[in-house]
């Protein structure tokens, strides 16, 4: 294990020429930062999960229901045991032939069946008071962290000169607000890798952990080389436009539309110009030609900046997402129905409806039918099939 140890960690791999782990090794004058450092960040992670836990049922739902945020789910399928066995152990989106066969079975018309599976599909998508909760709690995070971010940066000279980042390196000793930031930081994002799998199922889940992988792995390694004043400079930035998307989305749940829209237009200008603009002409081009003129070339250099090409390439993909939903809504002269992330009726967490849920009762092909189906018929010989209004999409 040392030997794996010691040849992960080469000198000659993450160092620049002519540095030593021991250069970074603190004394009794100077701290520095330390792989061990890190370890701290998985209990952190994990109490910053408990305190969102906390926040969301003492703070964030209270908050919520005195804004009538809606705290009821979507319209909920009766249950129908023939149905749900194909919905839980084949398939949850059954194609023509599927669905003639079931409609044989029940003797019910196609449109009911993909009704009642639109129905159950939905069944299993959030409320918008969960997502608001959610919201909420990132938003004060976000808050809070690219509060604290600007405040420590704005009294560092590397904010005003990016070459400050490469100064004396890597004698930079870590300063006490510096280690404070960037553990909370990466304990922040640990939570979110491992939170991601019971919280809200987006569709761009597979987008998002590249995300989380990425940044989790750019704080780690940047802290333990000492590369961390130019790791500063790309947090802060990074949470600027988040505050925004958050707020965003909290108006966009409480029905506040004019509210929302506005933070959204914000969100947009603050997203694009800090991720297209800010971002290349400031962060990379202090890692991919200050970094190398101060420091000489070494292999972990050309990790770090691909690693942060490949966070402007998500950038760039979300950016089109957004550019390209709001020329829609607007082509389509609904400027005010625009919703670019994370948002009800986005690709992540969008509930779906259809103009044929008017009707809250199947049409069955026997009209006088009073067929009854492994135990779930009744009266009106619908099987079990739901009863009830439509299940409309989220504004």
């Amino acid at each position: 294990m040392a030997g794996i140890l010691a040849w992960f960690w080469n000198e000659r791999f993450w160092l620049p020429h002519n540095v030593t782990w021991a250069d970074l090794q603190s004394t009794e004058e100077a701290a520095f930062p330390q792989a061990e450092d890190l370890y701290l960040a998985f209990p952190l992670a994990f109490c910053i999960f408990m305190i969102r836990l906390l926040f969301e049922r003492f703070i964030a739902k209270p908050c919520a229901l005195g804004l009538k945020v809606q705290a009821n789910g979507p319209q909920k399928a009766q249950p129908n045991a023939i149905l749900e066995k194909v919905f839980t152990a084949i398939t949850k989106h059954p194609d023509e032939k599927r669905l003639e066969g079931l409609s044989k079975q029940l003797d019910w018309d196609v449109r009911s069946i993909q009704r009642w599976f639109r129905q159950r599909r939905n069944q299993e998508k959030p409320s918008t008071l969960t997502k608001f909760c959610e919201s909420m709690w990132r938003f004060t995070f976000y808050l809070y962290i690219f509060t604290y971010g600007v405040r420590f940066l704005k009294k560092t000279p590397w904010l005003w000169n990016t070459r400050q980042c490469w100064n004396g390196y890597p004698y930079q000793p870590l300063m006490p607000d510096l280690h404070y930031y960037y553990i909370v930081e990466l304990s922040f994002y640990w939570s979110l890798m491992f939170s991601q799998f019971i919280d809200i199922k987006r569709k761009d889940f597979g987008i998002m952990f590249t995300h989380h992988i990425v940044t989790v792995t750019l704080i780690t390694f940047s802290y333990v080389t000492n590369l961390t004043r130019v790791g500063t400079l790309t947090l802060c930035l990074h949470d600027a436009a988040d505050v925004v998307l958050e707020a965003a989305k909290m108006a966009n749940y409480c029905k506040c539309q004019k509210l929302s829209d506005l933070l959204f237009l914000t969100f947009a200008i603050v997203f694009i110009v800090s991720r297209l603009g800010i971002y290349p002409l400031w962060i990379l081009n202090a890692t991919l030609f200050e970094l190398y003129e101060a420091l000489g070339n070494f292999p972990a250099l050309w990790v770090f900046n691909v690693l942060l090409v490949i966070l402007q390439i998500l950038h760039c993909f979300w950016s089109y997402l957004i550019i390209k939903a709001a020329y829609k809504a607007i082509s389509k002269g609904k400027a005010g129905k625009w919703n670019p992330l994370h948002v009800a009726k986005d690709d992540r967490s969008d509930i779906e409806s259809s103009s044929d849920e008017e009707e809250t009762v199947p049409r069955s092909k026997t009209p006088h039918s009073t067929i009854t189906t492994n135990g779930t018929g009744s009266s009106n010989g619908t099987n079990g099939y739901l009863t009830g209004g439509t299940c409309s999409e989220e504004h």
